[in-house]
Parts: C-alpha cells; sequence; structure tokens
C-alpha cells in the first residue's frame, strides 16, 4: 500500500463569497428528536453528533459530500500494512478554554476514549490502538494492536473529536454539561429540547463562522416544524417530512433539496428471545412486509428497498439477496415454525411522527399474518437506556425495535460491525438484534484486518450474504435525505448519513 496523505490546502479552500449583503444574525435549526448528551465519546445517534460539530471538531472530519479531509490534522502517513498512522497537526489552535490543542491534547482524547475502563460507547473507533506517541508538539504516532484499514476514518467519526483535556479534568463526566471544544461556536445552554451555542469570536478559521449563533430545537410533530419554518421562527430544517413536500414547493420563500443518503432503516428483531429465535420466523416477517409500499407509504416514494445489510451508496455494498413481498410463502414459514395463529409482540419506535408512521406501517404489514404489533413510541433518554444501555443480553427487553442507521465514518466497517458483529451487544456496541453468526463475525474480522481493497470488499461481500439470509433484521428501505430552508440561508449541508454542516450558514438580505 502506498503511503496515504490529505493535504490541508484542498480542504481548507477560501470562503466562497455569497451574492449581495451577507449580515449575521443567529440561526434557528428544527429537529423531530431531543439530543441525548454533550459528549461526543458517549452519544449514540446521529442527531447529538452532528450538532455537537458546532463546537467539537475531530483530526479528520468530512466534507459537505461526505469526503474525508483534515481538520485538526494537516496529514497523515500510514506504513505498508495499515498498523501504524503518523498525524501531523495544525499549529496555534485553542480549546474555548484556552487550553492549547496540541499533540499532548490529541493523545489525552484518544488514550480517554480507547481506555475500556472508561467505558465509553464510541470506544470501538479506536479499540484497535495499542499505544498513541506524542512525537513532538506537532505530531502523534499511533500504532495498532493488528491491521486497521479504516483507522483515518473512524478518527473522522464525531465520536472521536477533541475535547479540552483541561475542562475534562475540570468536569469529569459532567463534561456532558460542560462541552469545550475548538469549534466555530461555544456553548450557551442545554436542555433536552434546545441547544443554544454563540459565536467563537477566537475561531481558528479566519472570517467564520458567519452568525451569531445557532439554536437547535427538538419539535417532533412534523407540521409544526413546517409552521416554523413558514413563519421564519425556524431557517432550517434536516430530515424534512416527506408528506408536507408538495406544500413547501408553494412556498416562494423556502427551498428544498433531495440528497442521496447512506441511512438504511430496519425493524431489528431480538435474535435471543421467542419466537425471533427461529429463523424461519424471521424470514417470514420479511417476506410479510411489501418494501415498496413502505417507501411509499413512509417516505412518499423518498426511498429504495433495501436489498443489503448497508445501502448501495457505501462502499463494498453488494446485492445480497431478496424479500420481496410474499404473503403465501410468510404464511408457509410461519406454519413450519408452528405459528400459525401468530402471535403479539411490540415495536420500539422514537417518538416523532415519521417514526411513528413507519411503525404503524409495520403493525399493519403483520397483522396479515397474524402478527399483533404493539407500538411503543420511547422518548430519546428512555430509548438511549432500554434500548442501547442494557448491560446484558438476558436483561433485555426490546422485542422489535425500529430504526435507522448510517455509516458516519464512510466506511463499510462502521455499516456493518457495530450492528451485526458477535462482540456488538448493548453497551459495547449497538447490535440491538443480539445477533451472532461465528462465520459473519469471522468475515468482519477479516474486512478490519487488511487495508487491501480487494480483500476486504471479498470479506464484507460474505458478511453481506450470510447476515441477509439470517435474517436479524426486517430490511425495509434507504430514503433519500430532504432538508428545507430559508432561501435567505446559505451554507447549510446535508451529509448521507442524515447528519448536517453548519460551519459556513449565512444569511443574505
Amino acid at each position: 500500500m502506498k503511503l496515504k496523505s490529505i493535504l490541508l490546502s484542498s480542504a481548507l479552500a477560501a470562503a466562497v463569497m455569497l451574492p449581495g449583503t451577507v449580515w449575521a444574525k443567529s440561526l434557528t435549526v428544527a429537529v423531530q428528536d431531543n439530543l441525548t448528551g454533550l459528549d461526543p465519546a458517549v452519544v449514540n445517534d446521529t442527531l447529538s453528533q452532528t450538532s455537537l460539530r458546532l463546537i467539537y471538531q475531530g483530526l479528520f472530519g468530512f466534507d459537505k459530500d461526505m469526503k474525508l479531509i483534515p481538520l485538526l490534522a494537516e496529514s497523515y502517513e500510514a506504513n505498508e500494512n495499515a498498523t501504524e498512522f503518523t498525524i501531523k497537526l495544525r499549529k496555534g489552535i485553542k480549546f474555548h478554554d484556552g487550553t492549547d490543542f496540541n499533540a499532548a491534547a490529541a493523545k489525552f482524547n484518544i488514550d480517554r476514549l480507547a481506555n475500556p475502563d472508561n467505558k465509553l460507547s464510541r470506544r470501538s473507533l479506536v479499540s484497535m490502538v495499542k499505544e498513541v506517541q506524542a512525537v513532538d508538539d506537532s505530531t502523534i504516532k499511533l500504532t495498532l494492536k493488528e491491521p486497521f484499514g479504516a483507522m483515518v476514518a473512524s478518527l473522522a467519526h464525531p465520536g472521536a473529536m477533541m475535547i479540552s483535556p483541561a475542562a475534562l479534568e475540570k468536569f469529569g463526566k459532567d463534561i456532558d454539561r460542560n462541552p469545550v471544544g475548538t469549534g466555530p461556536f461555544t456553548f450557551k445552554h442545554w436542555a433536552a429540547d434546545t441547544l443554544e451555542v454563540v459565536k467563537n469570536d477566537n475561531y481558528w478559521k479566519e472570517g467564520m463562522p458567519k452568525v451569531d449563533g445557532v439554536t437547535i430545537r427538538s419539535v417532533p410533530e412534523s407540521g409544526a416544524r413546517f409552521a416554523m419554518l413558514q413563519t421564519g421562527e425556524a431557517q432550517y430544517i434536516p430530515t424534512f417530512p416527506t408528506e408536507l413536500m408538495k406544500a413547501v414547493e408553494n412556498n416562494p420563500n423556502v427551498q428544498v433539496e433531495a440528497t442521496p443518503s447512506i441511512v438504511e432503516t430496519y425493524v431489528a428483531m431480538n435474535n435471543l428471545r421467542k419466537p425471533f429465535d427461529d429463523l424461519r420466523v424471521r424470514q417470514a416477517l420479511n417476506y410479510a412486509v411489501d418494501k415498496d409500499a413502505f417507501c411509499k407509504v413512509v417516505s412518499n416514494g423518498y426511498c429504495s428497498p433495501a436489498d443489503s445489510i448497508i445501502p448501495s451508496a457505501l462502499a463494498f455494498h453488494v446485492k445480497a439477496g431478496d424479500y420481496t413481498f410474499n404473503l403465501d410463502k410468510a404464511k408457509e414459514l410461519m406454519k413450519e415454525a408452528g405459528l400459525e395463529a401468530g402471535f403479539e409482540t411490540e415495536v420500539w419506535a422514537a417518538s416523532n411522527t415519521g417514526s411513528l408512521r413507519a411503525a404503524q406501517f409495520i403493525q399493519q404489514q403483520l397483522a396479515q399474518i397474524n402478527v399483533k404489533v404493539n407500538v411503543v413510541p420511547l422518548e430519546a433518554g428512555v430509548a438511549a437506556q432500554k434500548v442501547w444501555g442494557v448491560d446484558k443480553p438476558e436483561d433485555a427487553t426490546v422485542q422489535l425495535y425500529y430504526g435507522g442507521w448510517s455509516a458516519s465514518t464512510g466506511d463499510a466497517d462502521w455499516g456493518i460491525r457495530p450492528l451485526l458483529y458477535g462482540q456488538s451487544f448493548p453497551p459495547a456496541m449497538f447490535n440491538v438484534a443480539y445477533y451472532k453468526n461465528p462465520k459473519v463475525d469471522a468475515a468482519i474480522e477479516a474486512g478490519i484486518a487488511t487495508a487491501d481493497p480487494a480483500k476486504r470488499a471479498e470479506a464484507y461481500a460474505e458478511v453481506q450474504k450470510l447476515a441477509w439470509q439470517d435474517a436479524p433484521w426486517i430490511f425495509l428501505g434507504v430514503g433519500q435525505n430532504i432538508a428545507a430552508k430559508s432561501k435567505s440561508l446559505s451554507g447549510v449541508y446535508m451529509l448521507p448519513d442524515r447528519g448536517f454542516l453548519l460551519e459556513d450558514a449565512a444569511f443574505a438580505e
């Protein structure tokens, strides 16, 4: 493998001049769920992660097209077998509390995240790191336990963003309420439904940011978010509700945009719990759900049926199989499993409009094979505890869980390993299906043990084929990203993983 390098010059281009007069004011973003915390090493949801990009930055990150770029790092080099990574850091950057960002700070953060005693949920991003050396004030060297071709992509994940060491020493676990980073905005206030940040006047990128502050407001009801956009109370709505697309198109002051995503939606079935421990039942439920109808009903057509365990826009995707809607096949499998009369279960889902619509659709579909599904809405904090915070698999009470996942490293590893690896049961990671197949585990391990793209492709093709056949989830669809904003607003972007970038936000008169 040739030495890899990312040069700062390509990533930190000068800001594009806006037409007309640019003026500063605060930006309000209306989102459908609550934030669950402010420590990037702990939060599990894309919304919280991406909102923290206002305050924090990583060594690497992503541009609006989710291409890897350097942030607090300038460049990196890797050895031939991807076991050593030498990273050059930017000089002259300070955290919001005045602490210097340097090699010691970077080492402190990676060591904190990698330490299993800290029980940080994003530890898996750097769990392969054996040692971090501060070579000099602006250089660190990572030595890995084993080859890991996705190392830099993992460092670009929001979970690996840099926190002030002084703030961590001062606040400890309470850093979750007192975030201190190097980003374009400094922390002002957080309640469950509102995050407020204000302009960082000492930000290291000259002329940035261009707005005085940002408020992230949780508004679960779709119509209420749209009303805020129409009245100007909010200026940006990422994950805009698809059922309101026609209405928004008639508003001359609002602009809407649809872009591809790498978010796959599914219903995880607890594979350790009856009757979901029976492959025939899991496959029956897949055949009983019309994926085309799901995309039409839940996403108004802004969606494609899933054809693998990862979306097609993610590297190393292969079409793994087909669970075309077939009630006869579903009923036959249920009869073979001794469940022709059906059973009763419950599906957990976030308490926003879109997720509940999806859960209700699943409820209606499975009723056709005598499966009675009770829909249970969960607030974000409750979900974090009941779904992701369970200490032992046998204590998990989840039966069905509707959700979505995106590989926020941009790599197939993070689209698969956190969800379907046998060592990824909560609270370590996010395998809420409690799925384990030794052959799948071996192929996942093979995929991260090399930096050779051909070998990784072969491993991930095997993973997708096997896991699809095992049906740990009801595979649903891959939706498009829909965002709406005031026409006077520019510089806001949805990422393919359904995160968003607000650093370049600006208003024009």
